[in-house]
């Protein structure tokens, strides 16, 4: 059973835009103070880059991040980092970085490592000063997905408690799943992947491999969970049939929406609804990586069908819902960041359906692990790599 208590980089050359991007039809307004503020000291690597709607800056905040995999952003305007290798970083407006102690061992096998970064929704009253954060539990020459949070004290990392890992260990190092996403109502998604072994254990419902989990600020079980009355199916469990979900967002009238790992040409976006199953393997629009034969079938009655799906090999990670002023033409919209093919995309719904996109990003900064809206209102970008950087992205001023 799941353990519930504790225990100068020069500036880029833009990239060639693509085909898709229209000429500026809408000038950006005067941002706010604050977002001008915010940008006072990063290094700018591309202006005035055009996209449909917007003209765009982009900054560099900080650079020489070890594969950083997460952002969150402290009440005081300072950034929290997280590195792949295990390190968790205070980075300040001028891209100063601070690395912070105090956090267990992970496994650093393939994609493993320390992972999602999340505040608790009532940080900064002194007592919610929680850090929420996943990571690959090492157990041998295998390991665990498992979530944690450290109490926040005088700008240093202090008790940390253990609160949840996956039922079973296992290997090799890779599909952690790992996202966290904070509900309405005070309770916590985490998603957790198929471990990239046996795509089976997404279909089966006492292995929490390939799904999402809802879980308490304390890592107990909601009395609510749509499984806990059903025996045969592990409380936690909210979801079934994910293939290894990297992109979870909660949006303003309170969906939770996810990017999800499919095989070769098989990425998804879906609306995570409490109950469902999402199909992995039984139902996919991927192929096999070494046949490239289709995996599955594309439909199947009592499973969800993906609400779209990515073009080619998008290697989905990162997603957030623009809620900013200073985006008003993209309020509403869906940023998902790309890995392998290193694209950030805009997503338009309407009633729920993806009614329209647009290519924002298509190369210019690299593999973009973690897409977020600041509270400035600015949108922060991490991308992948052993020499990894947080950008971010405000309009032009014209």
């Amino acid at each position: 059973m799941p353990m519930r208590h504790s225990l100068p980089v020069r500036p880029q050359t833009p990239h060639p835009r693509s085909l898709c991007h229209r000429a500026v039809r809408w000038v950006a307004p005067c941002v706010t103070g604050l977002l001008l503020a915010s940008a006072a000291h990063a290094d700018v690597v591309h202006q005035a880059l055009d996209t449909e709607h917007l003209a765009l800056t982009i900054e560099r905040v900080a650079d020489g991040l070890d594969n950083p995999w997460a952002v969150a952003f402290l009440p005081d305007g300072r950034y929290l980092v997280s590195e792949r290798s295990g390190g968790l970083n205070l980075v300040d407006a001028e891209g100063r970085i601070e690395a912070l102690s105090g956090l267990p061992r992970v496994s650093q096998n393939g994609q493993g490592g320390l992972l999602d970064v999340a505040l608790h929704p009532e940080f900064g009253d002194g007592e919610h000063d929680w850090i929420y954060f996943t990571w690959s539990k090492p157990e041998g020459s295998q390991s665990r997905s498992a979530l944690s949070r450290v109490k926040w004290q005088d700008d240093a990392l202090g008790e940390v408690e253990h609160l949840f890992e996956q039922d079973r260990a296992s290997s090799p190092g890779r599909h952690y799943g790992s996202r966290l996403a904070w509900l309405k109502d005070g309770t916590l998604l985490m998603s957790i992947g198929d471990r990239g072994v046996d795509p089976s254990r997404a279909q089966a419902r006492d292995d929490h491999a390939g799904s999402t989990l809802r879980l308490t600020e304390t890592g107990d079980v909601p009395d609510d969970n749509p499984f806990v009355d059903d025996d045969d199916t592990l409380d936690e469990i909210y979801t079934l049939g994910n293939r290894n979900i990297q992109g979870m967002t909660v949006l303003s009238n309170g969906e939770p929406w996810a990017t999800e790992h499919g095989p070769r040409t098989g990425d998804e976006l879906n609306q995570i609804v409490p109950g469902n199953n999402y199909g992995w393997p039984e139902v996919s629009l991927g192929n096999d990586y070494a046949t490239n034969e289709p995996i599955g079938v594309e439909s199947k009655p009592g499973m969800e069908d993906p609400v779209y799906r990515f073009d080619g090999r998008f290697a989905p990670s990162g997603l957030a819902e623009v809620t900013s002023d200073a985006f008003e033409p993209w309020q509403g919209s869906l940023l998902a960041g790309g890995l392998g093919s290193q694209k950030l995309l805009r997503l338009t719904l309407d009633e729920g359906q993806v009614a329209d996109e647009e290519l924002i990003l298509d190369g210019e900064i690299g593999r973009i692990r973690d897409v977020r809206q600041g509270p400035d209102e600015a949108i922060y970008l991490l991308t992948d790599g052993s020499q990894g950087s947080l950008y971010r992205l405000t309009p032009t001023e014209r």
